[in-house]
């Protein structure tokens, strides 16, 4: 008897799978020998061919998988190894884009758009899990939720700097799939896998960048090898995170102001500071435009507009609508 294997998903596999590559941080230990790291972020991870341009291939990978790296070397589909060069990484982000000769690569990922995700929709997670002896381990789930706000804690003092971004699956992911794909059933990339709930009674909540978030910031390594973003100099969490009891006593909001940012720090010298906003003041819209909540004004921050540019902030003190003129700056590193 024949029966056929073939699927949307072994479709979707195959058309993409020898894209996705094995990274290996190699690190000088004191006594000056290369090893590779062991641990899962400064061991072996996984990246994505995204790109070739004349004699040069990108891949996309993990900040924190090529973090502290000596020299990068990359293990393509077919287990040999070749150098790479580390073009640019954003901390923030956890994004980092690689160069290496092309000669042999022929498969290149398709990078799709995230944005038309839909909740519940097929998922395949690519990489490595746990290592280079499970290279091109292949997982499925469903997209769990789409513009999930992760906190992340940059500068390890136990407060969370920044709000990551991501998409949430329940395809498993490990360590060591840190820059692997995630692929939607068309075989095109819409995220790349960064970071795992790694407790215990925890199971099925995996994360990746999606590409709406990725692909800009990917062509900012590749020009400047860094991404410069503009900043107003606040802290803030969306308005949704608050119980209604703080809204109305703490922040006095009227009743039909119902999303937004709370500003929730003022950094000294910074363009908030200069504006006079304070802590409990209500974004609401910035040149017009609603910010629902902290995705809304950073998108619109970092695609909309540029350092040295005047925004317009509209926002609520104590009840009271106000507006303002902010000029943006340089974001400051953590």
């Amino acid at each position: 008897m024949n029966v056929s294997v073939n699927s949307d998903i072994t479709e979707a596999v195959n058309r993409v799978s020898d894209s996705v590559v094995g990274v290996f941080n190699v690190q000088e230990n004191p006594s000056g020998f290369f090893e590779e790291g062991e641990s899962a972020d400064q061991g072996v991870g996984s990246g994505v061919i995204y790109k070739i341009e004349g004699e040069t291939a990108y891949v996309v990978t993990n900040h924190h998988v090529i973090d502290g790296a000596s020299s990068v070397e990359i293990s393509l589909a077919d287990e040999s190894r070749i150098s790479a060069e580390v073009v640019g990484s954003d901390v923030l982000t956890d994004l980092a884009v690689l160069e290496m000769d092309a000669s042999g690569i022929e498969t290149v990922a398709e990078l799709g758009n995230s944005d038309n995700l839909q909740v519940g929709e097929p998922a395949l997670a690519i990489g490595n899990p746990l290592g280079a002896d499970l290279s091109g381990s292949v997982t499925q789930g469903i997209i769990s939720a789409t513009e999930r706000s992760i906190p992340v804690d940059l500068s390890g003092d136990g407060q969370p700097d920044w709000e990551a971004e991501v998409l949430q699956t329940d395809a498993a992911i490990n360590p060591g799939n840190s820059g692997g794909a995630l692929v939607n059933i068309g075989g095109q990339v819409i995220g790349i896998n960064s970071m795992k709930i790694a407790e215990g009674a925890v199971e099925g909540i995996g994360f990746a960048i999606p590409t709406a978030i990725a692909i800009p910031v990917i062509d900012d390594l590749e020009t400047n090898g860094e991404v410069v973003r503009p900043q107003i100099g606040i802290g803030i969490r969306s308005l949704a995170e608050y119980p209604n009891t703080e809204i109305r006593e703490t922040l006095n909001l009227p009743d039909d102001v119902e999303t937004g940012v709370v500003v929730t720090q003022i950094s000294s010298g910074s363009p908030a500071e200069e504006a006079d906003l304070a802590e409990n003041d209500v974004i609401t819209e910035v040149n017009g435009d609603a910010v629902a909540n902290t995705h809304d004004l950073r998108r619109y921050l970092y695609t909309e507009s540029g350092i040295g540019e005047t925004v317009t902030l509209t926002y609520y003190r104590d009840g009271t609508r106000e507006t303002v003129e902010v000029t943006l700056a340089e974001e400051q590193p953590f």
